[in-house]
């Protein structure tokens, strides 16, 4: 008895959002196919009723994890005031605890030099998902998408450079320094508007 169409859904998102769990960890090259349905608790011959190939997974993994970082973001903003919310989100996304707790990070940092070598398909969602990135942050500077891309950029980039040195106290200084540089931006673009 074939299973019902409700059924199957659930079983694709188990297996994307596996994917998306282990591709923050790890990148996209280091998780097989075979690692991703046995994390799921299925059988590497099930993945091909769900998905064409891996580009394919990936494209969708892009999409749930930027889906669950800007979900993450707004919770944290929720109850702010509109003037501190991108402050509450440069913070959070600046922390420590982002930097070391891949497996809940975005996945902007780990995947975006892996993304450039990527596929069209793969690129294609990335693109539109680190669009949605950007306007989520443009909303709180007055929907100017410029100083969003900055913002976005500076923060993407201090958390992969915090990652990579090995000197604990250099890591923390350049995500304080980039925490300062960003709330500066913002707080530049809001008094010149």
């Amino acid at each position: 008895m074939p299973y019902s169409k409700a059924h199957k859904l659930i079983i694709r998102e188990k297996i994307v959002q596996n994917a998306t769990n282990e591709f923050r960890q790890k990148g996209i090259k280091e998780v097989s196919v075979p690692q991703i349905m046995k994390g799921a608790g299925l059988t590497h011959g099930g993945f091909y009723a769900h998905f064409a190939n891996k580009d394919q997974l990936v494209a969708e993994a892009c999409r749930k994890a930027i889906e669950e970082t800007i979900n993450l973001l707004q919770g944290a903003t929720n109850r702010k005031k509109d003037h501190v919310k991108l402050a509450t989100v440069i913070d959070y996304y600046l922390s420590a605890t982002h930097r070391d707790q891949m497996e809940i990070s975005c996945i902007l940092p780990t995947l975006s030099s892996e993304i450039a070598r990527s596929s069209d398909e793969i690129r294609d969602a990335f693109t539109l998902e680190i669009n949605r990135f950007f306007t989520f942050i443009a909303e709180m500077v007055g929907g100017n998408k410029q100083v969003s891309m900055a913002i976005v950029s500076a923060m993407v980039g201090a958390i992969l450079l915090a990652r990579s040195v090995n000197d604990p106290a250099l890591s923390q200084n350049i995500l304080d320094s980039t925490k300062q540089y960003a709330k500066d931006m913002a707080s530049h673009f809001s008094q010149s508007s």
